[in-house]
């Protein structure tokens, strides 16, 4: 009985939550979800405001992190198959960070892209002695 009002409910939130959305917010969310998994190449620049050097640049298959405490910025970049770095950087008043995305890529306007990773659901349980 549950099942069948909380459906209903969560298709009406959702169908109002997408109407509320310009094309360009659904275009911007859809790249990120598409940088995220790993598909779209950035270029990502700490920068020293005071000495007005570069710290850090990285390049490549990268997703910022976005759940870092405040002043912390980490990058996660895939760098084969099944293997990624990891790069985490502190930030303060006179360092900071933009990133670019290095060539174009498609994205929809007008359809959200959902990502079902049932991996995730299941986790993988490693026992140690």
């Amino acid at each position: 009985m549950t099942k069948k009002i909380l459906t209903p409910l969560a298709l009406l939130f959702a169908a109002v939550g997408l109407a509320a959305c310009s094309d360009a917010d659904v275009a911007s969310r859809n790249l990120s979800r598409a940088a995220d998994q790993f598909e779209i190449n950035r270029r990502v620049i700490f920068y020293n405001g005071i000495t007005g050097e570069y710290m850090l640049s990285i390049e490549g298959l990268c997703s910022l992190g976005n759940d870092e405490k405040s002043g912390q910025r980490s990058v996660t970049c895939k760098t084969g198959p099944s293997e990624y770095k990891k790069h985490f950087l502190g930030l303060s008043d006179n360092v900071t960070y933009f990133a670019e995305q290095i060539a174009p890529a498609k994205a929809s306007a007008y359809h959200y892209r959902v990502i079902f990773k049932p991996a995730v659901i299941i986790p993988d349980v490693d026992f140690r002695p």
